[in-house]
C-alpha cells in the first residue's frame, strides 16, 4: 500500500477486510475508483452508481497467492 500510495495519481490506498463491505468502503472514503483484476471483470459493476469500476488486466503467469506464501516461507 505504500507504493501505491506515493504514485502521483493516487490520492489514498486503503486496505479493505471484507468483499461483503465493499460499497461502505466505498462511501466511508469517498472513493473516486474501485480498481479490480480482470480476473473479477463484471462481478463489481453494480457500484458504478458509486464510483467508476475499472477492471485492470493481470500480468500473465504472476500469482499474488503464490508470491505471499514465497514471502512467508522465507521470512
Amino acid at each position: 500500500m505504500q507504493i501505491i500510495n506515493s504514485l502521483r495519481f493516487v490520492n489514498f490506498c486503503f486496505p479493505e477486510e471484507s468483499l461483503e463491505k465493499k460499497a461502505e468502503y466505498i462511501t466511508y472514503y469517498g472513493a473516486d475508483v474501485l480498481v479490480m483484476g480482470d480476473d473479477w471483470k463484471g462481478k463489481f459493476d453494480q457500484f458504478n452508481a458509486l464510483c467508476e469500476v475499472v477492471y485492470l488486466p493481470r500480468t500473465p503467469s504472476v500469482s499474488t497467492t503464490e508470491l505471499i506464501e514465497i514471502i512467508k516461507s522465507e521470512v
